[in-house]
């Protein structure tokens, strides 16, 4: 199992890769689909013995399709602490998936595009994840994964009000489209919170990097649609889209006042964060994420040349609390993770950005 893991931990993720369309705002795509079996208790009602018999069903089944017939599967029961928290850092998992972690499971696909966690909230939350602007591509890919599986695996169902799931909210589609936007010139400009007022009585909401009950850190926003009930996956689609469209342009706009009024100043923000990055001997989590968005933006106005996208990406990930300690090969303290994390970061960076 650890080595499985290991095996993560050498190979970036699909997402990450800094590429797709509007890449440089749009760090990527997401659609999860909520599902339960029918004839099984929901979570709330669930035994045990129900839980460990749904995981063994759903775990053969998996196995039978095409997408995920080759899927590494993991029992979060047999996980470490840790290692329970890496998956969440690479977004394959969520937090709730890792407390109480009996009779849990979760399947990655190849360069963990797709996912699916068993008996999360729901019985299943199929996943898909995509780099920047491609929920489209996310949507073909996780439509006829579902296909598959739901003629193996009968799903809750109401011609009334579509998939059946434990929190009313996720009934009808049972679908969560999402983008991760960074958003650092909105923040810069101060207009992110008229923003984001904006887009949630559009019916979206907005929450941070790891989802519900986070906040924005790193001038990261999640962005996904708030209601699957009384609406097709087509419109939740077009919706989100079209909303999108406009928070990018509004972010598009930002950019070009700071970098034509506010030029100098910009850059100095820019370059005092590389600088600090690149010899800084201790750094926090949440002051990394801050440090590193200034300089993906560097890299995404043209300001920083020799440093790419992917690398910056990658770091956000790879200096968060259990990549680190995954790489050290041990539990490490905070304070021990502070140290680690400035050393991986200057280690990285080396000497590759210049003017």
């Amino acid at each position: 199992m650890a080595e499985a893991l290991d095996a993560l931990l050498k190979q970036p993720s699909e997402w990450l890769r800094g590429v797709g369309p509007v890449s440089d705002i749009v760090m990527s795509s997401r659609i999860r689909l909520a599902r339960n079996l029918d004839k099984f208790p929901f979570a709330t009602r669930a035994t045990k013995a129900t839980q460990a018999e749904v995981l063994k069903l759903v775990r053969e089944t998996l196995g039978q399709t095409v997408t995920l017939k080759r899927s590494l599967f993991l029992e979060m029961g047999s996980l470490s602490e840790v290692d329970r928290q890496f998956l969440v850092e690479r977004h394959l998992v969520s937090r709730e998936h890792i407390v109480h972690p009996d009779h849990k499971g979760v399947a990655i696909g190849e360069g963990e595009v797709v996912s699916v966690m068993v008996n999360e909230e729901d019985h299943l939350r199929i996943q898909v994840m995509q780099s920047g602007l491609n929920l489209r591509d996310a949507w073909a890919l996780i439509d006829g994964l579902d296909d598959e599986l739901s003629e193996q695996l009968p799903y809750a169902y109401s011609s009334d009000w579509g998939y059946l799931t434990c929190c009313p909210t996720n009934t009808g589609t049972g679908m969560r489209a999402s983008v991760m936007a960074h958003l650092p010139s909105l923040v810069l400009t101060k207009q992110i919170n008229k923003v984001l007022h904006t887009i949630t009585k559009l019916g979206l909401t907005a929450r941070g990097l790891y989802g519900e009950g986070t906040e924005a850190s790193g001038n990261f926003f999640q962005i996904s649609n708030q209601v699957s009930l009384g609406r097709s996956e087509e419109e939740i689609l077009e919706n989100l889209d079209r909303i999108l469209k406009e928070v990018i342009h509004q972010e598009q706009a930002a950019r070009e006042s700071l970098m034509t009024g506010n030029r100098t100043q910009l850059e100095d923000r820019i370059w005092r964060a590389y600088g600090i990055l690149k010899h800084a001997k201790t750094m926090s989590s949440s002051e990394a994420l801050d440090l590193l968005s200034a300089v993906r933006l560097g890299v995404d106005l043209g300001l920083m040349n020799g440093l790419t996208r992917k690398a910056v990406n990658e770091l956000f990930i790879f200096s968060q609390p259990a990549h680190l300690q995954k790489l050290e090969g041990k539990t490490l303290t905070a304070k021990e993770r502070d140290t680690k994390r400035a050393y991986l970061i200057r280690d990285r960076l080396g000497g590759q950005a210049n003017v």
